[in-house]
């Protein structure tokens, strides 16, 4: 008797033990997103197959200036990225951008903010080194 009362006892611990690591991996997701953010002038969530991100990084090519792309489905720590993403801006979609450490928003925030010279503002270009899309 005493063994099978043991059973669900052990099962509580490794449950508990379970969420005590994927609470520190959801962290420590959210760590590497604030870390990436800060460390760089321009950083993009994206994934590779995405048109919405092929977008948003056009605008930067068109702009002359090379962002830093982490492409969540080429990560294995993608999904805890995109949940940490949804934690701290409320979106969990792709592209997620962000200038000088502010989040700017997903494609259509990066094209608006573009066209309205907002995002040449931000990086300190000149209106006349844009070109429209």
């Amino acid at each position: 008797m005493a063994r099978s009362a043991a059973i669900p006892f052990i099962c509580v611990i490794l449950l508990t033990i379970t969420a005590f690591y994927m609470c520190n991996a959801e962290e420590s997701s959210v760590d590497f997103v604030k870390k990436t953010v800060s460390s760089h002038p321009i950083v993009i969530f994206s994934k590779s197959y995405c048109p919405y991100c092929k977008r948003a990084k056009g605008v930067f090519k068109e702009l002359n200036k090379k962002p830093y792309v982490i492409e969540l489905d080429e990560r294995e720590d993608g999904g805890k990225i995109q949940n940490a993403l949804g934690e701290l801006v409320g979106r969990r979609t792709v592209p997620q951008v962000f200038i000088n450490g502010k989040h700017l928003g997903g494609s259509d925030d990066t094209i608006e903010a573009y066209e309205s010279g907002e995002l040449a503002e931000l990086l300190g270009i000149s209106s006349s080194q844009k070109t429209d899309l």
